[in-house]
């Protein structure tokens, strides 16, 4: 089972039709929407301020979100996936975004709709990534222009993809 922790009387919240890893852990001011995911070894911290999740989300294995303590939440849109082993803190995430394989996104960092972060990319605290872009490197810069077919085939599927993968596990929530 995973691991659902109260924080200071405040328990994790969980939207309809939820798949949660039974290695994942889920503590504390935590709000996630309907049709999402968390998977193996992901852990979503909501001890020393909220965490607010969209619907559709994924958080893919070992990934981590959590936020810093009186001075930034985290808030995550609707459609977005998470990546293997990212780390998503004390930021927010607009609707329709993939965050890449083990790219970091730090406090106060703002990533408006219609954006990819790549792959081990970190997004600098404070940053503010603009909607219809491809952004990577360290500190994370802007590469490209993100296309419709770029936008249909690592967003868009991503998101749906993981909503199927769910779906061979439970239709179960916690």
């Amino acid at each position: 089972m995973p691991l659902i922790l109260p924080v200071l009387d405040k328990n994790p919240v969980f939207g309809k039709h939820c798949f949660i890893a039974e290695n994942a852990t889920i503590v504390g001011d935590v709000q996630i929407g309907d049709h999402c995911s968390v998977w193996f070894q992901a852990i979503i911290r909501g001890d020393v301020n909220e965490i607010r999740i969209g619907n559709e989300v994924n958080i893919q294995d070992a990934a981590v979100i959590h936020c810093t303590y009186q001075k930034a939440g985290t808030y995550i849109g609707d459609r977005v996936s998470i990546g293997h082993r990212a780390i998503v803190h004390g930021c927010t995430i607009h609707s329709n975004v993939l965050i890449g394989m083990g790219a970091i996104v730090l406090d106060h960092a703002i990533i408006e709709e219609h954006v990819l972060v790549a792959a081990g990319a970190v997004v600098l605290e404070n940053s503010k990534l603009e909607s219809g872009f491809i952004y990577g490197g360290i500190p994370a810069k802007k590469i490209k222009a993100l296309d419709h077919e770029t936008f249909q085939f690592n967003i868009e599927r991503t998101a749906k993809n993981y909503q199927m993968y769910a779906s061979w596990f439970t239709d179960a929530k916690p």
